[in-house]
């Protein structure tokens, strides 16, 4: 084997190699936090949010969690509907609907381990603005060679979540 196809190949299981730990830690602390919790790794990431920033809405809970606004939508009304956060009228605006963790949800926060996607996040705001732009480019390339779609995408292990919990019905 040439050393081209060699460099070649210790490039590809490098890559592979990092995203396989990073999808691990997502993996085993999503599964770790339904376990304890009960709720999945997208909900507390949500939670968290909603505790740190009281009264935000479904768009600038979408921002905080980098999360499309459909995405959010979606782990929001599962924890309204557990009653760990509701939906409540803006006092400036009866019209707009803001969000607030319940007594329920900051109980869950107490017991909760930190998210895995806060190290996610601070990983990638680390990173020099030139080489987040490459790595956004980069995982953009992969991931419409994988799934060529403009669906936005669920939070991170929320689709697994919700269709596991369908078949244990």
């Amino acid at each position: 084997m040439g050393s081209n196809a060699s460099s070649f190949n210790a490039g590809v299981r490098a890559v592979l190699d990092a995203l396989r730990r990073i999808v691990q830690v997502l993996r085993t602390s999503g599964t770790d936090t339904e376990r304890r919790l009960n709720v999945s790794a997208a909900q507390l990431f949500a939670l968290q949010q909603l505790a740190i920033f009281p009264g935000l809405s479904i768009n600038e809970l979408a921002a905080r969690t980098f999360t499309h606004q459909s995405s959010v939508s979606v782990v929001v009304q599962r924890l309204v509907d557990r009653k760990l956060a509701a939906k409540v009228a803006s006092k400036k605006d009866r019209r707009r609907v803001r969000l607030a963790i319940t007594d329920a949800g900051r109980a869950v926060l107490r017991r909760a381990p930190q998210p895995a996607q806060e190290r996610l996040i601070a990983g990638i705001a680390s990173l020099k603005p030139a080489d987040r732009q490459a790595l956004v480019e980069t995982l953009t390339t992969i991931a419409r060679t994988m799934a060529p779609t403009t669906a936005a995408p669920p939070m991170l292990f929320e689709e697994h979540v919700r269709k596991r919990t369908r078949s244990q019905k």
